[in-house]
């Protein structure tokens, strides 16, 4: 999975906008799920600091396996989701 990507815009409310999965590697049935598994682990994190901190990019905010996951903030709290 090293070879794949997962884009998320999530709305007000914890709503997801828009995914995306990018890449060149083969699909597994589980990338999905386990992308959405990690994004959401990652949005409590980026919750709590969204409100401390002043930078709208929020670089590696966490990290599982070989997936790093970082968060691009807006004013409007739409929050860009990149593993």
């Amino acid at each position: 999975m090293a070879n794949t990507a997962c884009f998320i815009i999530v709305g007000r409310n914890d709503i997801p906008i828009y995914e995306a999965e990018v890449g060149s590697a083969a699909k597994r049935e589980d990338a999905a799920q386990l992308h959405q598994f990690i994004l959401h682990a990652a949005l409590d994190v980026v919750q709590d600091l969204a409100w401390t901190t002043s930078a709208m990019f929020l670089k590696s905010v966490d990290r599982f396996n070989d997936l790093v996951v970082s968060v691009y903030v807006t004013a409007g709290h739409i929050l860009f989701f990149g593993t």
